[in-house]
């Protein structure tokens, strides 16, 4: 979007050291997996796909997760359910803290472990448990989504980037054993206006960017959205929620204005509970990114 043109002098990076070695030792694991599943945000499914993860893959069976399925409308996952079949893709959406589309998941990663030991068999091998790898951006809810398929909780989850840091195999079943790694993330953001997507969804590291900045390009994308797919987004979403129309202002002014408005002239207060009514959908369901036209 060319709102980014207003924040490229103040980049967003991150890469913190534990993501770096878990990406070195993931590669390493990637030689016994025979399935990844790639978990991405609902909100961001472009923002939050890995450059290099065609390249970690391959040739092995790729199934394609879209997450946090809560966060949008049915009409905007029609959207994305189409264009990504256009693309050749099939996609998996769940809600992984409730459990909503998991079952779909463990059948298709089960579906591609009847193909794998077919293939054994007629090599004369014994059949064995399909491993699945489960990969995504920090935060995405990959470890929500590992204890759904469980069944129970097993490894660590939380709504924060960086929770999980080490790679470690869990048995889902006989048939079923998935590798959780920490959250990865390319080295550089080459692309702003992702990164500040990323810092929206809470899906990077706090440390890694300015609120107030990213507060304001959070309001100029939902502006440019209701200019571009009115019809795709809640009602006035902050006009509901705060009594204060966003439509008639630049994200730097209204997020100053609001602050007035309700929070005392404090303009980080302001930002941080933009972010935090956000994420918990407090605004409605709002997408960050809509299907590319085909």
């Amino acid at each position: 979007m060319s709102l980014t043109n207003n924040y490229k002098l103040n980049l967003i990076q991150w890469y913190p050291g534990h993501i770096a070695k878990a990406e070195k030792n993931l590669k390493e694991q990637l030689k016994l997996v025979d399935v990844v599943l790639e978990v991405r945000d609902s909100r961001i499914p472009l923002a939050t796909h890995h450059p290099q993860i065609g390249e970690w893959v391959g040739s092995k069976t790729r199934i394609l997760v879209l997450n946090r399925l809560d966060m949008i409308t049915p009409q905007v996952q029609s959207l994305w359910t189409n264009w990504f079949k256009s693309q050749g893709e099939i996609p998996y959406f769940t809600n992984a803290q409730h459990g909503q589309g998991v079952t779909a998941i463990a059948k298709a990663a089960q579906a591609a472990g009847v193909e794998l030991n077919q293939r054994r068999r007629d090599r004369g091998m014994l059949p064995r448990p399909v491993r699945a790898v489960v990969i995504g951006f920090p935060n995405v809810g990959k470890s929500a989504l590992i204890n759904r398929l469980l069944g129970r909780r097993v490894v660590e989850s939380a709504a924060r980037p960086g929770v999980t840091r080490n790679l470690r195999w869990v048995r889902i079943s006989d048939q079923l054993e998935l590798l959780d790694a920490p959250g990865v993330i390319p080295s550089r953001l080459e692309n702003q206006a992702a990164a500040l997507k990323l810092a929206i969804c809470d899906d990077i590291g706090q440390a890694s960017y300015d609120n107030q900045l990213v507060a304001s390009a959070f309001v100029d994308f939902i502006n440019e959205i209701h200019i571009t797919a009115n019809h795709l987004l809640p009602e006035s979403p902050f006009k509901l929620r705060y009594e204060l129309d966003s439509s008639n202002y630049t994200g730097e002014s209204y997020l100053e204005a609001l602050a007035e408005h309700r929070y005392n002239g404090d303009v980080e207060r302001a930002a941080r509970q933009l972010f935090t009514d956000y994420r918990k959908g407090l605004l409605g369901t709002i997408p960050l990114e809509l299907p590319p036209k085909v």
